[in-house]
């Protein structure tokens, strides 16, 4: 940070209530999480303890994210707009942003770009604009991870995620040999459309296997990357 932490307080324009609106959003997915108000004690805990600090307007008291449920929010980049009167907290989170359970308070999607579509356990379409090529097209894969990540932390009553963690590897292993098959299937069809709806499912059943087994997707990438990377001997 090119200033002191203390410095950055007269920089803000506060409201007529001392408060400024906070963007929270997430450092991975570019996801915008939530919007909540910081005043200037708020705002300095948030910078010092680098993780988001805010003023609750219903409560008018303090409030540390993730202090009571553990999704708390990691602060890894801060920026304020043009007119400085608005914040932006970069962060990675340790569960989900919503007290609803949901990845981002932004989850009753209204309007989506054509092609987006929800994922496992009924979750919102995400948006994917500000990522740019490769990375847009792949997004949907992070996401994925991640609600899977927060499905398998959290357990919520009712969630398909979670009831193939409690039924644990067995029955996961046993759901990524049906979507193998049913993949085999459809292809020997041709249809492009089944197949389509099948390999999703796979790639999904996968996710979380890999979850299950504490493999990460960046392990993966990794091997395809360095499998790439080999010299060809044909």
């Amino acid at each position: 940070m090119s200033m002191p932490i203390s410095s950055l307080k007269d920089i803000i324009k506060w409201d007529d209530k001392g408060l400024c609106p906070a963007i929270v959003q997430d450092y991975h997915t570019k996801e915008v999480l939530t919007l909540a108000y910081v005043n200037e004690e708020s705002f300095l805990k948030s910078l010092e303890t680098k993780e988001t600090w805010f003023w609750s307007r219903s409560r008018a008291e303090l409030w540390h994210k993730g202090a009571t449920s553990g999704n708390t929010q990691q602060i890894v980049g801060f920026r304020y707009d043009c007119d400085a009167d608005a914040i932006l907290f970069e962060v990675i989170c340790a569960g989900p942003a919503c007290h609803t359970g949901e990845t981002s308070c932004f989850h009753n999607i209204v309007m989506a770009h054509e092609g987006q579509q929800g994922v496992a356990d009924g979750a919102s379409a995400q948006n994917v604009s500000g990522v740019q090529g490769a990375d847009a097209r792949f997004a949907v894969l992070a996401e994925l991870e991640q609600l899977i990540e927060e499905r398998f932390k959290t357990r919520p009553e009712g969630a398909y995620t979670t009831y193939l963690f409690e039924k644990g590897l067995d029955k996961i292993l046993k759901k990524v040999g049906e979507e193998t098959a049913e993949s085999i299937i459809a292809a020997k069809n041709n249809d492009n459309a089944e197949l389509r709806y099948e390999v999703s499912d796979l790639i999904y059943h996968l996710l979380v296997l890999l979850r299950q087994q504490g493999l990460e997707l960046d392990e993966i990438m990794q091997e395809l990357q360095l499998r790439h990377e080999r010299p060809r001997k044909d």
